[in-house]
């Protein structure tokens, strides 16, 4: 959903964008890596985008999820002094290493780790958006229902007024035939839409930004 595949732009890419038009100044995202995902060798490859003011620092990585990033966040929030994390994770993690329970206790053991290492960290969680494994798994689909319930509890449990944690709501019309190219990752329209999520509760809670606008209708994926 974040790192992205060659030929993509990302939900990354489309928020900045919209930053861009609603500052008109600068701002950046700040992490370790740089790459995104080689569908031809499924291993991270550098990548450039039209617009070479876009910045591609992040700390995504495919096939990661709560359970590898636990671990990562606060030396990253550390080194690279962010204040705002925006987080989609999930859906791999119930997909392969844990339950929704053992999920959302990497997401507090996420959160903490965050805090030790910035104390004013705001964070936007998104929950799991929709994907075809839980159309067609009924037991997935009962587990991705179960800890979006526990993210939601989470966030509001451990919001703070020093540390706030949103929770993004993703657009009720997105639709995994429609807004992705495999029943799961996002096209163009998807990444507008998640890229929104997040816009739209940093507006809508923290006056940050504005209220999201495509601005690059044409483009493709």
């Amino acid at each position: 959903m974040t790192i992205g595949s060659a030929g993509e732009h990302t939900w990354r890419y489309r928020l900045w964008q919209h930053l861009c038009g609603a500052y008109g100044g600068p701002f950046t995202f700040v992490g370790p890596r740089e790459a995104l995902r080689d569908p031809a060798t499924d291993e991270p490859t550098s990548y450039a985008y039209a617009d070479p003011d876009f910045p591609r620092a992040h700390l995504a990585g495919w096939g990661e999820g709560w359970c590898h990033m636990a671990p990562l966040i606060g030396e990253a929030v550390r080194t690279f002094r962010a204040d705002v994390l925006l987080v989609s994770l999930g859906l791999i993690d119930l997909g392969f290493y844990t339950n929704a329970e053992q999920t959302a206790a990497n997401v507090r053991t996420f959160v903490d780790e965050a805090r030790a290492a910035r104390p004013g960290i705001r964070m936007v969680l998104l929950p799991v958006i929709p994907n075809i494994r839980a159309q067609q798994d009924a037991p997935f689909a009962a587990q991705v229902t179960e800890f979006n319930e526990r993210l939601a509890k989470t966030a509001a449990d451990l919001d703070t007024p020093a540390s706030p944690v949103l929770l993004a709501t993703p657009a009720p019309s997105y639709d995994i035939h429609t807004d992705t190219y495999d029943g799961t990752h996002p096209n163009a329209s998807g990444e507008h839409k998640l890229a929104a999520s997040f816009a739209d509760a940093m507006w809508q809670s923290w006056d940050l930004g504005g209220p999201y606008e495509v601005r690059d209708r044409g483009n493709g994926r």
